[in-house]
């Protein structure tokens, strides 16, 4: 199973070298990776192309003009760009746990999506991670612990690692709470919503309208926490300018039946934008 982990960055140079860094220790190395870039400077493009010189694995730098937040567009770009099977969308900001990759593919079954979630880290964490190039992917139990005990991450039970079984199907419709920072699904079921609906600009919504798709389609969800969590690194809110059109737009597609984005994956596939 060919896969490719789809990475969204955009002018954060210093996080997405942690990011990155995480990715050069999973515990399974089979992925093809691409930083899915909305419209960044070259500082990224440095950090990128550091990474691409030392990386085992084959690296991309997917690029968009910087014309606002545009993660629907960018992360179509990158699927476009890719054979991969498999799919795993995530964060220029969530550093992954030293099991990520190999816990999602794993977990992979065809008719189904894959979700999971993250742990946040404060502020002052945060500096302290990507000052002194902490790799959170090695931490013990221990010091998750400590980390907690001083409010440097907000919970622990998503690190608990549980074995499969039939928990992880008991939500088969759920779409509330499913995000891209940590979601994965066949390239094929991406096609057949024609993938993200780029009519979401500014922040928000955008991954609901995707898995709301996705179930109508006949897509099951599948819960992969306690497998796959990632480290959040603290960050002021987006500006939120256009989330109230956003959930309007989200309100009329839960009403609707359809099952394809307005705006999507095909423009690209027929080189298209």
């Amino acid at each position: 199973m060919k896969t490719a982990v789809i990475i969204t960055t955009y002018n954060r140079p210093d996080a997405l070298a942690a990011v990155l860094a995480g990715y050069a220790v999973q515990t399974d190395q089979d992925f093809e990776l691409l930083v899915a870039d909305d419209g960044s400077t070259s500082e990224t493009r440095a950090v990128i192309q550091d990474y691409q010189r030392h990386s085992r694995c084959t690296v991309r730098h997917v690029w968009q003009e910087d014309r606002g937040f545009r993660a629907a567009a960018i992360r179509n770009r990158a699927v476009a760009t890719t054979e991969a099977d498999y799919i795993i969308f995530t964060d220029g900001d969530c550093i992954p746990s030293r099991q990520f990759v190999q816990a999602h593919k794993r977990l992979a079954e065809r008719g189904y999506f894959l979700g999971a979630n993250r742990v946040l880290l404060s502020a002052a964490a945060t500096q302290r991670v990507l000052r002194e190039r902490i790799a959170l992917s090695r931490w013990s139990w221990a010091q998750w612990v400590q980390a907690w005990a001083r409010r440097d991450v907000n919970r622990l039970l998503p690190l608990l690692t549980l074995p499969d079984g039939h928990f992880r199907k008991w939500a088969p419709g759920r779409w509330e709470g499913i995000k891209t920072c940590n979601l994965s699904l066949w390239r094929s079921d991406l096609l057949g919503v024609n993938g993200l609906d780029e009519s979401y600009e500014g922040w928000g919504l955008e991954d609901s309208d995707l898995v709301i798709r996705l179930l109508r389609r006949g897509l099951k969800h599948k819960t992969a926490r306690y497998a796959a969590p990632v480290f959040h690194l603290w960050h002021r809110e987006q500006a939120r300018s256009g989330l109230g059109e956003n959930r309007a737009r989200l309100e009329r597609v839960l009403r609707s039946q359809g099952t394809q984005s307005v705006v999507g994956l095909n423009r690209y596939l027929m080189g298209v934008g």
